[in-house]
């Protein structure tokens, strides 16, 4: 295994988002590297517990064999497999938050959103 620091993104399939969000983990949380779960419109899968034994199992992988100490759930602007408004989004990312803190995986769970200007606003 690479050395450095791990976090952990789960975020929608988007490719506008990944290189926005790594980037903001990687200056505001130090990591090295970062294990991307991606599903279409996930926070909207996470709060209504759709397909969540999937995607905690692998979280769990990137918690327990990459040592990753940061969970990051991300919502976005223009998003194709969720087309709500921001406040559905955001409402949605905070469940997620909740759902994936009841994990009691070792790490602290933080949400996002990606602005339309494809900036990371902390939610």
């Amino acid at each position: 295994m690479a050395e450095g620091k791990f976090a952990t993104s789960i975020s929608c399939m988007d490719g506008r988002i990944q290189i926005p969000i790594n980037e903001w983990i990687k200056n505001n949380h130090s990591a090295d590297f970062v294990d991307t779960i991606t599903e279409p419109g996930v926070e909207k899968k996470i709060s209504e517990s759709i397909d969540l034994e999937k995607i905690k199992a692998k979280a769990e992988i990137s918690i327990f064999k990459h040592n990753s100490d940061l969970i990051v759930i991300s919502a976005h602007h223009d998003c194709a497999g969720n087309p709500v408004s921001k406040e559905d989004h955001i409402s949605q990312v905070r469940k997620s938050m909740e759902i994936i803190e009841s994990w009691k995986l070792p790490a602290k769970v933080l949400g996002v959103w990606v602005n339309d200007q494809w900036e990371i606003e902390q939610v």
